[in-house]
């Protein structure tokens, strides 16, 4: 939750990131409050009402991958609609004149996109979600050690990642209010 909270406050990526590990950390703990208190809430360093509070939130988490059948698999409506106002902001990037080193930045990604469709097998998704699909993909690879998957998207996340890093940064400035997209069209 605190975690969480700082991640949207400085970069929605991360953010997104960082939710889409919980909700599959939870799956594996098979959605138990007793092994999510005593694998996630117990060992931090708080007090009793913060180790409350701390439960509520990954059960929270729990009842929403519930209610949205996504128990087994898949990701939230929330990080999936965060995901989707990201694309907006691409979308924006890619036509306005605000967006020029955006644009540079995400041609380099252009020619890799088809490739990385059939690497993650998302052939129904835009281009920003198959970037985040891309980089929670690389992580698992790497935390399960399966170095052969992780070396064949390695280059390509190379490539994803500045351009996700660009867009984020983006988004967080629009969000703040210190960037006007429309300027000087």
């Amino acid at each position: 939750m605190d975690i969480a909270q700082a991640k949207r406050k400085e970069n929605i990526a991360e953010y997104i990131l960082y939710l889409w590990q919980i909700e599959d950390l939870l799956r594996a703990l098979q959605f138990s409050p007793e092994a999510i208190y005593s694998q996630l809430v117990a060992p931090r360093q708080v007090d009793e009402e913060q180790k409350h509070i701390f439960l509520l939130w990954y059960m929270d988490i729990v009842n929403l991958l519930r209610k949205e059948g996504k128990e087994e698999s898949g990701h939230l409506e929330h990080t999936l609609h965060l995901i989707g106002d990201m694309h907006n902001l691409h979308l924006q990037l890619m036509q306005n004149p605000i967006g020029e080193h955006y644009r540079k930045t995400f041609q380099t990604l252009a020619p890799q996109l088809p490739m990385l469709r059939t690497l993650v097998k998302k052939e129904d998704v835009c281009d920003t979600e198959l970037c985040f699909r891309a980089l929670y993909a690389a992580m698992l690879y790497r935390i399960k050690g399966d170095k052969k998957r992780a070396e064949a998207i390695n280059d390509t996340i190379e490539l994803v990642s500045p351009v996700i890093a660009e867009l984020a940064a983006m988004y967080r400035k629009v969000e703040r209010g210190e960037v006007d997209l429309f300027k000087n069209m």
